[in-house]
């Protein structure tokens, strides 16, 4: 099968994969989440329901509290965090929540995530490298 690379920037070095969960809501670490589950618990979130362990969590930009930082670093330490995250333009509260839980954040891609990724995809997130990369 064919891939394609996609340049971006690294925020949070490492390396994950996993299967892409997106979103086009903003998200606040602190509320939208649970620390404990993983799982969206704002009933107006796009992603209600849906549990973020394991995915490569695509969404916009974070929002709200500095909290969230610490909460991004409850869902590692409960082994209900993303893989790996991919922002149009991280913020610092994402930032620095990925960057103390060790988690892969990029932002800027050269092409617009929203139109590269779907649901269900399966892409490596090379944040070390400055990478996106999907099968095609």
């Amino acid at each position: 099968m064919l891939s394609m690379r996609i340049k971006c920037r690294s925020i949070s070095r490492g390396t994950a994969e996993g299967e892409v969960l997106l979103t086009h809501d903003s998200i606040s670490f602190l509320g939208n989440v649970d620390p404990k589950t993983g799982e969206i618990v704002e009933p107006e979130h796009e992603l209600f329901g849906q549990c973020i362990k394991d995915k490569v969590l695509v969404f916009p930009h974070g929002k709200g509290s500095t909290v969230g930082s610490y909460v991004l670093y409850q869902l590692i330490k409960n082994e209900v965090a993303p893989a790996a995250m991919i922002n149009i333009e991280s913020e610092p509260i994402v930032a620095v929540g990925a960057i103390i839980s060790g988690i892969p954040l990029v932002d800027k891609m050269e092409k617009d995530p929203f139109e590269v990724l779907k649901n269900g995809d399966h892409v490596k997130v090379d944040a070390a490298s400055g990478f996106v990369e999907t099968e095609i």
